[in-house]
C-alpha cells in the first residue's frame, strides 16, 4: 500500500475537498448545467483525496451544483471509504459558511477553510489544498478526462476511477525495489 511505503497509517485522519467543472460536449445532453463562477457549461467532478493525493471519494454533478450542498455526500463517501478514520477535511472558501460545516461534521469531519492570502501576487501555493489541485492536474494527463464527453455520469466517474488507480500503480512501481 502506498501509504504505508510513505511512512502513514493505512487510513488517512485528514482529506481535501474540492471540486473541477469540465466543459460540456453534445454527448453530456442535459446533465450539463452552467457554473457561473467559472463561466463554463458543463459538468462538475466533486473529489476527496487524502494528503498523500489518493483518490478517497468522487461524484459528477451539473456544473451548477454548489459546492456547499455536496459536501454532505462527499464526507459520507469518504467516511465510508476509510472506516470512520477521516477527522479533518481541508477546503477552499468556496465550502465556507454553517451549512456546510453542519453537513461534515455529521459525518464526524471538521472543516478547515484554507484562505488566500490577502496581499496575494502570482501563483500561490496554499497548504494542504496544493495537493487535490495536483490530482486534478494528473488526471487531466488523461485526453478523455479533459473534457466531459461522456453521455452518462457514472461513465465520467468510473473513468476518473480509472485514471487514479493507473496513477496509483505507477506510484506503488516507484516505490518497489527493483532487480
Amino acid at each position: 500500500m502506498p501509504r504505508r511505503a510513505a511512512g502513514r497509517t493505512a487510513q488517512p485522519s485528514a482529506a481535501i475537498l474540492d471540486s473541477r467543472t469540465l466543459r460540456s460536449s453534445p454527448e453530456s445532453g442535459e446533465r450539463a448545467g452552467y457554473d457561473g463562477a467559472k463561466r463554463k457549461k458543463g459538468s462538475k467532478l466533486h473529489l476527496a483525496v487524502d494528503t498523500l493525493g489518493h483518490l478517497l471519494a468522487l461524484h459528477v454533478t451539473p456544473a451548477s451544483a454548489d459546492d456547499r450542498v455536496e459536501v454532505g455526500r462527499l464526507a459520507q463517501a469518504v467516511q465510508a471509504s476509510t472506516g470512520q478514520s477521516v477527522d479533518l477535511a481541508y477546503v477552499d472558501q468556496g465550502y465556507t459558511g454553517a451549512r456546510a460545516a453542519e453537513a461534515a461534521r455529521a459525518h464526524g469531519i471538521a472543516l478547515e477553510v484554507v484562505k488566500l492570502p490577502e496581499a496575494k501576487r502570482g501563483s500561490v501555493l496554499l497548504p494542504r489544498r496544493w495537493v487535490v489541485e495536483r490530482s486534478f492536474a494528473s488526471a487531466t494527463r488523461f485526453r478523455r478526462l479533459v473534457k466531459d464527453y461522456e453521455r452518462y455520469a457514472s461513465t465520467l466517474a468510473d473513468l476518473h476511477l480509472i485514471a487514479f488507480a493507473c496513477l496509483m500503480l505507477k506510484q506503488a512501481a516507484l516505490l518497489t525495489p527493483g532487480p
